[in-house]
């Protein structure tokens, strides 16, 4: 799951080598993933109405779901 919002926050920012997927909190079934990006790379990824955010944390939930897990997505400034 860390690798896939890696990937995912990668291809749509300008600046791929600032970004950062640390596991937070990890419970038997629960994770929370911390996506950090640069300064300037924060709207993408929130995405206009945070449309791209909830669509990221929409499919972390599918994945998350198939594993018996639930994922919680923060994006840090």
């Amino acid at each position: 799951m860390k690798e896939f919002v890696e990937y995912v926050a990668k291809c749509i920012v300008d600046n791929p080598d600032n970004v950062e997927v640390e596991e937070k909190l990890v419970e038997e079934k629960k994770l929370v993933l911390a996506l950090r990006v640069h300064a300037n790379d924060i709207g993408k990824v929130i995405g206009k109405g945070g449309k791209t955010a909830q669509a990221i944390r929409t499919i972390l939930t599918a994945i998350a779901a198939k594993e018996g897990k639930r994922a919680i997505l923060e994006i840090v400034d």
